[in-house]
């Protein structure tokens, strides 16, 4: 499901901005961006992102501001004397050589220093903010949670409406299917073993009966109104059904003995594959 949220939390100086984005993924994939001063919390973090949403890939970058490192800085007097004595005998060995200026001196590597946020401050801000930020796209992914599950709903009921019909239909298609066969076997111009020719129609038309198919539709219909009114994640388990209803349209299609039941099963299929394309964003 897609979402974008922002979540900042200001303690004193120190500023933590978190932005998450989210898009469709059949798991869930989640990517940092922070820097290396939070990279022992990663763990800590992708624990609470797992804890809140169970597919979508989440990419979240973290920026830390802190006005106080920006101005206070110190000079390593440690490296400063082992500077120092180095260019003594640097200017012993070479009594020619130019001395370097004071700004030269500043852009030695480790000489000037500034200080870094305090850890414990800079990490009870970043998992104030990631709260703010998850609260904020999780709201976002239930606004759009509420819209596909009222489609799919839709579309569940268009598929129990034709299941109505077909179902008030069955008995004069299989007394049709039946006629039909005593015609072919008339127009042979055949004798038949009264008995035996009644056990072969009856064994034709259970063939061609379709009663079970048709109550296993409905009752995974159901099955997915009841895994969208709950409130646990559900997109796997309508993969799952979106599969089992397939597989019974395939069979109502196969058993087909009239066109109006061909028409049907080619109507589920289609209904079958909208709610699929649309259970992928589904958590």
């Amino acid at each position: 499901m897609t979402g974008f949220a922002r979540g900042s939390v200001t303690t004193g100086d120190l500023t933590v901005t978190l932005e998450c984005r989210s898009v469709n993924n059949r798991y869930l994939d989640v990517h940092f961006r922070m820097p290396d001063t939070l990279r022992e919390m990663e763990t800590v973090l992708r624990d609470r992102v797992s804890k809140q949403f169970a597919r979508g890939k989440i990419e979240i970058s973290i920026r830390v501001s802190d006005r106080a490192s920006e101005t206070a800085a110190s000079i390593d007097e440690t490296r400063l004397e082992t500077l120092k004595t180095t260019l003594s005998h640097i200017a012993e060995a070479f009594p020619m050589a130019t001395a370097p200026d004071r700004l030269s001196l500043l852009l030695a590597p480790g000489l000037l220093t500034e200080q870094g946020p305090n850890i414990q401050t800079l990490q009870a801000a970043t998992q104030q903010a990631l709260k703010e930020c998850l609260a904020g796209l999780k709201a976002q992914r239930e606004g759009e949670g509420v819209k596909l599950a009222a489609m799919i709903s839709q579309r569940c009921d268009a598929m129990r409406e034709q299941l109505g019909d077909l179902r008030a239909q069955l008995p004069a298609l299989q007394q049709a299917h039946q006629q039909k066969l005593l015609a072919r076997l008339d127009a042979l111009d055949i004798e038949a073993q009264g008995s035996r020719l009644e056990e072969e129609i009856v064994y034709i038309l259970q063939r061609a009966d379709v009663e079970e198919e048709m109550d296993r539709l409905g009752a995974h219909l159901e099955a997915i109104e009841s895994a969208l009114q709950g409130s646990a994640p559900c997109g796997r388990r309508l993969d799952f059904l979106m599969q089992e209803l397939n597989r019974e349209a395939n069979t109502l299609g196969s058993k087909s003995t009239a066109l109006s039941t061909t028409n049907t099963s080619v109507e589920f299929k289609v209904l079958i594959e909208q709610m699929r394309e649309q259970i992928q964003n589904i958590e």
